[in-house]
């Protein structure tokens, strides 16, 4: 099923890790309907001002896939309102920033990049279109844990 003209359901429910432990992570109809509005909102105007594939690493999640992979309980993912994504030679920072800029959502996180390192981490971004509080922190690790700064540092 596509979502948009460059998404389909396939590629924003696709999980290794639910493969590997033969988890279902089939989203009911409100995921699915979450996942459309996430990709016409979201991933496919970042698509079309690149004019070029946005790797999604994850998307939606099942509650039982979430919790392989470390999830939080409450985590958009699980109803199908999140996805990590990167652009191949497109700094993540940058990716990050231009959303910021231009695009409606409801958390926008630069996960794990490290400055000078383009590739490195990847962007989270999540659409409830009840909750667009536009919110941006970056994830780093900091002692072996996880911490959450306000902002996007890049």
């Amino acid at each position: 099923m596509q979502l948009t003209e460059n998404f389909s359901l396939h590629e924003l429910t696709k999980s290794e890790t639910a493969l590997r432990l033969n988890l279902d992570n089939t989203p009911d109809e409100g995921a699915i309907d979450s996942l459309r509005l996430l990709a016409q909102k979201v991933l496919q105007p970042v698509r079309d001002h690149y004019g070029m594939g946005v790797k999604v690493n994850s998307g939606y999640r099942s509650p039982e896939s979430n919790a392989a992979v470390g999830g939080s309980k409450t985590s958009d993912h699980c109803k199908g309102q999140a996805a990590d994504i990167e652009i191949p030679s497109v700094p993540n920072a940058e990716l990050a920033q231009w959303i910021m800029y231009n695009l409606d959502y409801t958390q926008l996180i630069l996960e794990f990049y490290t400055p000078g390192i383009p590739d490195s981490g990847w962007v989270h971004v999540s659409y409830d279109p009840n909750n667009l509080k536009k919110q941006e922190l970056t994830a780093m690790k900091v002692d072996g844990k996880t911490q959450y700064i306000n902002g996007l540092i890049a």
